[in-house]
């Protein structure tokens, strides 16, 4: 079973064994401060190894009271105005342990390298659009084929179908038979006038064209359009190639969230990276 999406009061909470852990996605100020004893026993009652939030500056203190560490930063998060840190606390010593720190150290070393990896458009056999809602099947199809397992249910068409009808907006590339080899979204949150760029995949067969590189760059242009003030995603530490796509995009690395997401099997940490697109309104 996935993990689930529940509301605490206003604010918005994932949670399951499937990434053994409490997201605090959106934090609302009227649950504060009584959410932390909340949410602390949701994670207790569940034995989940890990909470992870996003936590506006001005709530920082009480977190770190209660014995939250900041993991990550992106700056002007909130209504291009407010910080957001993101904060852990974790209840498994073993969790908050990265074996492999030496290896991401180096992934965002390679990343950084200017001039590696130009962006260059897939040639005129591929189409780029935004995705509708009858493609959710095909979009689903490419995400089962490359994800064994996945922190939403990206496998599943009426997931796809709903979240497209919501504050997610998908962007394809079709190969020349009209089959859909690479996807990415971008997940919107219009009240704080940030977007995570995010569920970026590419066909084995297709890879090594700049198509995440392209999604990004075409992604960006309707964000801006739309006045959002801040791009940001949770990538993969250990990918070389997703966290260049980003830092050749002229993304900042905002921090690593150690052990925090549970991808294809395993727990994974995840870098940040984060772009400001426009001023604030």
């Amino acid at each position: 079973m996935a993990d689930q999406v529940v509301k605490i009061g206003r604010s918005i909470v994932q949670h399951g064994k499937d990434n053994d852990r409490v997201y605090l996605i959106k934090l609302a100020d009227e649950d504060m401060p009584e959410l932390l004893d909340k949410i602390e026993q949701l994670a207790t009652e569940h034995g989940y190894g890990k909470i992870f939030a996003k936590v506006p500056v001005r709530w920082m203190t009480a977190f770190a009271e209660a014995g939250y560490s900041s993991e990550a930063l992106v700056p002007f998060f909130f209504g291009g105005r407010e910080d957001c840190h993101f904060m852990a606390k974790y209840f498994k010593k073993e969790r908050a342990i990265e074996l492999e720190q030496q290896r991401i150290a180096e992934v965002i070393a390679l990343s950084r390298v200017e001039g590696a990896d130009p962006r260059q458009p897939p040639d005129d056999n591929y189409e780029i659009r935004r995705c509708r809602p009858e493609d959710c099947s095909e979009m689903a199809r490419l995400y089962d084929e490359t994800f064994e397992s996945y922190p939403f249910p990206i496998h599943d068409p009426d997931y796809l179908n709903r979240t497209m009808n919501e504050d997610v907006d998908y962007f394809g590339v079709w190969d020349r038979n009209g089959r859909l080899v690479a996807l990415a979204s971008a997940e919107k949150d219009p009240e704080a006038g940030n977007v995570e760029m995010t569920d970026f995949v590419t066909a084995p067969s297709h890879r090594r064209q700049g198509m995440a590189r392209e999604l990004l760059a075409v992604m960006e242009e309707e964000m801006r359009e739309r006045g959002v003030a801040v791009a940001y995603t949770i990538a993969r530490a250990k990918s070389v190639g997703i966290n260049k796509t980003f830092a050749n995009a002229g993304y900042i690395y905002g921090g690593t969230l150690i052990n925090n997401t549970q991808i294809c099997g395993r727990l994974e940490s995840m870098n940040v990276w984060h772009k400001k697109l426009n001023k604030p309104a």
